[in-house]
């Protein structure tokens, strides 16, 4: 037995761990995604060198504004971090008073973030919350299945700090105003425009557009380690950075995590490895044509519902027929010596989607025979 899989063994078996299928996409509940090598490798040559913290950060976030043709950048733990510093950033600027006294301060400034009612979601944690840990007051703009320019516009105050657009699939997508539109609001009425693109896989386009910040996940589309990545105008994201003497301390990444994100950025702008959703249909295409063979089951092909390339696989579950439903299914999916996890969304219309970008052909063949077994046995 090889080192590699002899480590493998070791920790499935030292720390009783399930082996995983992630079917469900670039979540964080299942550890994001795979870096390539040469991620890993920069990860562990990091690890065991000593840096000036400081010019660390300053000089990977020069490289990476570079390679990215903007401004300023920094690389922080987590995107959810970095919209809690961007806030805390452009309510603080460079007063020292509120950087250490940011929610005891009684210092008047403007702190009302503005965000479309249905951006306002829950990603695993509220957007609202990040918000407040910024020192931010939420005020939400228009309804939750519909928000025009003038809904944000007629909410614009002196005490207005920032506007919030939030790019994600969790998100209405629906009568939503577009990000160019937020764009001309904030130039308009000269308020920063903060855009919370955590999986989205452009990273130049929202910059372009106008947004003051962008804030990514260093993880998910990227596919670097555990990190975030905000990037903007140069005076917004030395605000941002002055966040580690403030709230940014307790969230601050480690010398590992800088380099690895950065090198994850050269290698995602340099050498793109990006699977096409021709590709992803390609790969699901035979798992397709074997589910709609069993009985009770349907599959087809759908759309990232934000607007990316990605392709997945739907599968409905018909309760009558298998005697189960789709949230018993997703259930029994996780049990047993391989836990198999989906997109579970659409569980309350008798569905979920099995995202397969980070999963093998061979994978899909392990989630089809599950499938089949489960409700075979269920008869």
């Amino acid at each position: 037995m090889g080192l590699e899989s002899q480590t493998e063994k070791d920790i499935y078996s030292k720390y009783h761990l399930k082996k995983v299928i992630n079917a469900s996409g670039r979540m964080t509940i299942l550890g994001v995604s795979t870096p390539r090598p040469e991620v890993a490798q920069t990860v562990v040559h990091g690890l065991n060198e000593y840096f000036e913290i400081k010019d660390l950060v300053d000089k990977t976030g020069q490289y990476i504004a570079k390679l990215l043709n903007v401004e300023n950048a920094v690389v922080v733990s987590c995107a959810s971090a970095g919209i809690a510093q961007a806030i805390a950033g452009i309510i603080v600027k460079d007063d020292y008073d509120l950087l250490f006294n940011l929610h005891s301060s009684d210092k008047y400034v403007p702190r009302e973030i503005i965000i479309p009612k249905g951006h306002n979601v829950n990603f695993g944690a509220p957007i609202s919350t990040m918000v407040s840990l910024g020192g931010g007051i939420v005020v939400e703009a228009g309804y939750a299945n519909e928000c025009k320019p003038e809904h944000i516009e007629s909410l614009i105050n002196p005490d207005t700090a920032a506007i919030l657009y939030v790019k994600s699939h969790h998100c209405v997508q629906k009568s939503m105003l577009s990000i160019a539109q937020a764009v001309c609001i904030a130039q308009k009425h000269k308020i920063p425009l903060i855009v919370d693109a955590a999986a989205e896989e452009d990273l130049q386009t929202y910059y372009q557009q106008g947004a003051d910040l962008v804030i990514y996940s260093g993880a998910k589309a990227i596919e670097g380690p555990t990190s975030g990545l905000v990037i903007g105008r140069q005076q917004a994201v030395e605000w941002v950075k002055l966040q580690s003497q403030g709230i940014g301390r307790p969230m601050k990444v480690g010398k590992e995590g800088i380099l690895g994100l950065t090198k994850a950025i050269e290698l995602y702008v340099t050498k793109p490895m990006h699977e096409t959703g021709q590709q992803m249909v390609t790969k699901m295409t035979p798992f397709i044509e074997n589910l709609n063979v069993l009985d009770g089951i349907s599959a087809k092909v759908v759309w990232d519902g934000a607007g990316r390339d990605i392709a997945r696989t739907e599968i409905a579950f018909d309760a009558t027929v298998i005697g189960k439903t789709a949230i018993e299914m997703i259930e029994l999916m996780k049990q047993g010596e391989i836990a198999v996890y989906f997109r579970e969304y659409k569980a309350n219309e008798g569905k979920v989607d099995a995202d397969v970008r980070s999963v093998t052909s061979a994978q899909l063949d392990i989630v089809y025979c599950k499938i089949k077994n489960i409700i075979q046995g269920a008869k």
